[in-house]
């Protein structure tokens, strides 16, 4: 399941991977999927046409509450910030988390694009996330990743549904990386290795003290959003 990616970009990449027989991809900007058809088709290199993917013009949270519990082994979801009078903000929430948990299978994996992951803004969004995942996966990592365009470390979360299924920092895990995806024969890979996901997973200390510091939990009832890049989330 993917939700957002209108730029049809990470559609790309998933179905590099010959091993997957579907991508249901929803998001709800028709005009921002057909602009990037249009204008940015380097971007999608054809995916939209693949007989894998399953594109829905609609709001994310109401498709993927509609499939069955345990259909999906992974959830990606690259969403617009929680931000006040947003569209998204309710899916940065424990009851939202736990309806993704659900609709994973047993080995399922969730990752979530989670704001920005700087040492001057990590607690604006990503730390928060990051906290509010721990109240519902057993499992679950931070990285990050330097955008350009963002002028920021960019922050994302990964969590399994069931413990021991992945441990994305072993060394053993590790290790093996180059070689799977050489045998998954995904073609030529920019950026992504073995010593990218080094990188991707080594966060500074600062930045793990934050983590795990970090007691905020984004609910329904009590939603913190990242109102634009400076000021961060509310406290109230």
């Amino acid at each position: 399941y993917r939700g957002g990616g209108g730029e049809g970009a990470s559609l790309r990449e998933v179905l590099r991977h010959k091993e997957v027989e579907e991508c249901v991809m929803v998001d709800i900007d028709g005009a921002v999927v057909d602009m990037c058809k249009e204008f940015l088709p380097d971007w999608s290199a054809g995916t939209f046409d693949d007989k894998r993917a399953k594109l829905i013009i609609d709001d994310a949270k109401g498709q993927l509450e509609s499939f069955p519990d345990g259909y999906f082994d992974i959830i990606i979801l690259d969403l617009s910030d929680p931000l006040d009078g947003g569209p998204c903000y309710q899916l940065y929430t424990t009851s939202f988390y736990e309806t993704c948990k659900a609709k994973l299978n047993d080995g399922g994996v969730f990752v979530t694009q989670s704001g920005c992951g700087g040492i001057a803004d990590a607690e604006k969004c990503f730390t928060c996330v990051h906290s509010t995942l721990k109240q519902v996966f057993p499992q679950v990592w931070g990285y990050t990743v330097h955008v350009p365009s963002f002028t920021s470390e960019w922050g994302f979360n990964l969590a399994v549904k069931t413990a021991g299924t992945v441990n994305a920092v072993s060394s053993a895990y590790i290790a093996e990386l180059d070689a799977r995806m050489a045998a998954r024969e995904l073609g030529d890979m920019e950026w992504y290795d073995s010593i990218s996901h080094c990188r991707m997973f080594s966060l500074g200390k600062p930045i793990r003290k934050m983590l795990e510091s970090e007691t905020r939990v984004m609910t329904v009832e009590n939603p913190l959003f990242m109102t634009d890049s400076t000021s961060g989330i509310n406290r109230a």
